[in-house]
């Protein structure tokens, strides 16, 4: 999968090199598409979804620390 996110990557950079900026976007595009699926596939969990439970993001209260 990171081989088909960097061929894009490279692709755009290519097309955008030789002036074709509407082909190299969209490969732009691509690129992102490829990248956020491939995020969203690496952080699923059946267990616990989409949540990332090894980030912690409150500041711990007394009521939380039990």
């Amino acid at each position: 999968m990171m081989a088909g996110i960097f061929m894009a990557l490279f692709l755009a950079l290519l097309l955008g090199w030789f002036g074709q900026r509407k082909y190299a976007l969209a490969c732009l595009v691509v690129c992102f598409v490829l990248a956020v699926y491939l995020f969203q596939w690496e952080i699923y969990s059946p267990e616990t979804g989409f949540r990332m439970p090894w980030l912690k993001t409150w500041l711990p209260g007394p009521e939380r620390l039990s």
